[in-house]
């Protein structure tokens, strides 16, 4: 009986010493766990990151401009042809057949033409005969030896011949013009039959073929497409779609690396050719083709491969940087001691900035980030200009607060002015109120036991960066 109850004691014991050690435990650790970065000196790359799709620089669609049935085909995918060679033929059988019937009504048109001029001869002669026996008669008139009626007759056989000469010659005119008329059918008889044969239009390679042996292609509408043939494969094109936002940053001949996903390994350089100015719209976003210009001499990009480009737009070299996760981060502090900080630091000289200081602090958690961008933002949650919107700033700023760990573990905020950024750090142009120095630690996100069931730790109350 003695041993069971030694045997309770020793464990309630042990129950007792852990609880004191998890106390313990626990009550050390009700401070809040900073996540902390060095700033550091180093170089920033901004670019602009788009997608595009590779192109050949010039592309032809083949078209038949007659109806029919593809006979042969001379031509298949990824053909080299030559400029004039046939590449297709469709069968000519009827366009011969309009052919010989256009030559064959010509024909006919030349022999009215001939009946016509001979009809004008003949009348030509009658019309000299009769104006002959009137002249005679009338000398015979004035004689006295023929009557008046047979000098009439004689005058209007003369007239009527006269008059059948014009006919004669109006006959002729439209004889020869109805041989031009069939001459004009022959020719387009003969175009028709010449373009059943098909013939490439440039250098180039084929990269698609859209008809088969036997297929019937028609052309009432428009030209049906038989072949794509891309003149140089060795000189193409990326059309890359930029967002409006970035695009001013882009210029003419600037050069430009691009990836693939055929060789993810491999990084394509190119050169920017133009920007051009039709804007799509899709959803709402506005994007503008950019044209980059690139060498392919191993043939190793195709068209229609999506390219990933990556356009250089800044570079600094050797500048003090931090990461970006300082920028967003801002303390889970009551209003009252965010306004004090910022005060004892020397964030702000005058008492109105500072109380609307305190009033964004005691709303978001204390301050944060802010950046104004041409149309005067305000900063969220309240920040070093007073949490109000500057309209009247049409310059670019981006100015921020970010928050230093002194070595007594005790924040320091330090308001500056940001440069070009690569997403991941940012380039520090200008310290505006404090000290910021490379190897000064700065906090990028914190987590304290009680909110670390509610709040994603490293977050510390900090809001989407607008950059």
């Amino acid at each position: 009986m003695n041993l069971l109850k030694r045997h309770w004691l020793v464990a309630g014991l042990v129950i007792v010493a852990v609880a004191i050690f998890a106390a313990f435990q626990f009550k050390g650790n009700d401070k809040t766990q900073y996540m902390l970065a060095n700033v550091d000196r180093g170089d920033i790359h901004e670019v602009v990151e788009a997608t595009g799709t590779i192109n050949a620089v010039t592309t032809v669609q083949v078209g038949s401009q007659v109806s029919g049935t593809i006979a042969r085909l001379y031509a298949d995918f990824n053909s080299r042809v030559k400029s004039g060679q046939v590449i297709a033929q469709i069968d000519p059988a009827l366009f011969q057949g309009a052919l010989l019937q256009a030559k064959a009504d010509l024909a006919n048109a030349k022999a009215n033409l001939t009946a016509a001029q001979a009809n004008l001869e003949k009348a030509k002669a009658s019309a000299a005969q009769t104006r002959a026996d009137y002249e005679r008669n009338l000398g015979l008139s004035k004689e006295g030896v023929i009557s008046q009626q047979q000098l009439d007759l004689s005058k209007a056989n003369a007239d009527t011949n006269a008059a059948s000469v014009s006919a004669a010659q109006a006959a002729v005119i439209q004889a020869a013009a109805q041989e031009q008329q069939k001459e004009a059918a022959v020719t387009v008889a003969q175009t028709n039959l010449n373009y059943t044969t098909i013939h490439a239009p440039i250098d180039g390679t084929v990269v698609a073929r859209n008809v088969d042996v036997g297929q019937t292609v028609a052309a009432s509408l428009q030209a049906p497409t038989l072949f794509t043939i891309a003149q140089d494969l060795t000189k193409m094109q990326v059309y890359a779609a930029t967002d409006e936002s970035d695009v001013g940053m882009i210029h003419t001949d600037q050069t430009v690396t691009f990836k693939v996903d055929a060789f993810p390994k491999d990084t394509f350089t190119g050169r920017v050719s133009q920007v051009r100015l039709n804007a799509t719209t899709v959803q709402n976003v506005v994007t503008y083709s950019t044209i980059i210009d690139f060498d392919n001499p191993e043939l190793k990009l195709f068209p229609g491969m999506t390219a990933y480009v990556t356009i250089p737009v800044a570079n600094a070299q050797s500048v003090l940087r931090l990461p970006n996760g300082a920028l967003r981060y801002k303390p889970d502090l009551p209003g009252e001691q965010v306004r004090g900080l910022y005060q004892k630091y020397g964030l702000f000289s005058g008492q109105p900035q500072a109380q609307a200081a305190g009033r964004g602090a005691g709303q978001g958690g204390g301050n944060g980030h802010k950046q104004w961008r041409g149309r005067g933002e305000g900063t969220p949650g309240g920040g070093p200009e007073g949490g109000q919107a500057q309209p009247q700033r049409s310059q670019r700023q981006d100015v921020s607060v970010v928050w230093k760990l002194r070595p007594d573990k005790t924040l320091e905020p330090v308001r500056i002015r940001t440069g070009i950024t690569d997403h991941t750090v940012t380039e520090v142009s200008q310290v505006m109120n404090g000290q910021l120095n490379e190897g000064d630690q700065l906090i990028t996100g914190a987590t304290t036991p009680s909110a670390a069931g509610t709040r994603p730790p490293g977050l510390g109350g900090a809001q989407p960066p607008r950059r």
